[in-house]
């Protein structure tokens, strides 16, 4: 097996990469794993990906703006990607330089996984290898959404779903030196959720969670604890606030070194009071209107932003 030496990273970044959208639309394959998403009725196809990237560029602006740089990747039109904004999924940018490739659940998004986008990157980044996770594997473990990583503490959370699998995230925990919290989160439904991101966010000082959807009550302790131990002030959020994507967030910073949290004008509604004041004590609220990204995709803010740790040239 691979050995990957991972030099400690800080848990923000100020660089992010974006993929702009061609083919969004409602994706099939992926549907009967994510009951975020939803199709929209009475709306042509054309008009779905009009919204959605309108709603990307917004979000690039907004980023741009408070000085966050974003690297936009075009998606290509051939084969259609109806998931292609969603590139956390099959990439993860390390500070030693390393790239890791995930293998995703669904025939469809596995040709999201460019090297052309690699390629255009070194001319920015020092990227000094690429680990293919996916190569004669037949498991999943779909990036950061299937893991939440507390970079400072090295410890991977991870929700075990179809698409996060138990075995390859401790390969994936033992290649760069983590400890692996796994554990079950299900929805109303007792459905498992797909993504560990649409249920906590973890930041430098903070971490958003909707505990409630861990209904082993020694793994909710184990996480409650882990998180308390490393520092956070754990801001819970219900169950109508996770569905609102209120647990997709990432903590972002500026160049200056001014911490944001980017999060959905959806996600952002659903905070009472108490929790906006939680956050504000850590990070300064972003949030931007991506409803149909969200509604459709059933993925928000977070799933749009793949983090750049590599060293910049």
């Amino acid at each position: 097996m691979l050995s990957v030496e991972i030099k400690e990273p800080q848990q923000t970044t100020d660089s992010v990469l974006m993929i702009r959208p061609v083919s969004f639309q409602f994706n099939e394959q992926t549907a009967s794993s994510n009951a975020f998403q939803k199709p929209l009725e009475k709306i042509s196809a054309e008009e779905v990906g009009q919204k959605a990237q309108a709603e990307f560029d917004n979000l690039v602006k907004l980023l741009r703006a408070r000085d966050i740089s974003v690297y936009v990747a075009e998606d290509t039109p051939v084969p259609p990607k109806p998931d292609a904004i969603f590139p956390n999924n099959w990439i993860s940018f390390h500070p030693d330089g390393t790239v890791f490739l995930y293998p995703m659940l669904s025939p469809n998004r596995n040709a999201e996984r460019r090297p052309d986008i690699i390629e255009n990157l070194k001319q920015h980044f020092h990227i000094r290898r690429v680990v293919d996770l996916a190569a004669g594997e037949n498991r999943v473990l779909e990036g950061t959404g299937s893991m939440v990583c507390d970079y400072a503490n090295r410890i991977i959370y991870a929700c075990l779903s179809p698409r996060t699998d138990k075995d390859m995230l401790h390969e994936f925990a033992s290649r760069i030196g983590y400890t692996p919290l796994a554990f079950v989160c299900l929805d109303e439904a007792g459905a498992e959720i797909y993504h560990t991101n649409v249920v906590m966010c973890v930041g430098e000082k903070l971490a958003v969670v909707c505990l409630n959807t861990i209904k082993n009550l020694e793994q909710r302790k184990s996480v409650r604890e882990t998180l308390a131990k490393t520092n956070h002030e754990v801001i819970e959020i219900s169950v109508a606030q996770m569905n609102r994507f209120a647990g997709n967030m990432l903590e972002v910073r500026s160049k200056q070194g001014t911490n944001y949290l980017v999060m959905s004008a959806s996600a952002h509604e659903s905070l009472d009071e108490n929790q906006i004041s939680q956050i504000e004590r850590h990070a300064e609220i972003l949030s931007a209107d991506i409803k149909t990204i969200e509604t459709i995709g059933g993925g928000s803010v977070r799933c749009m932003l793949a983090e750049i740790f590599c060293e910049k040239k």
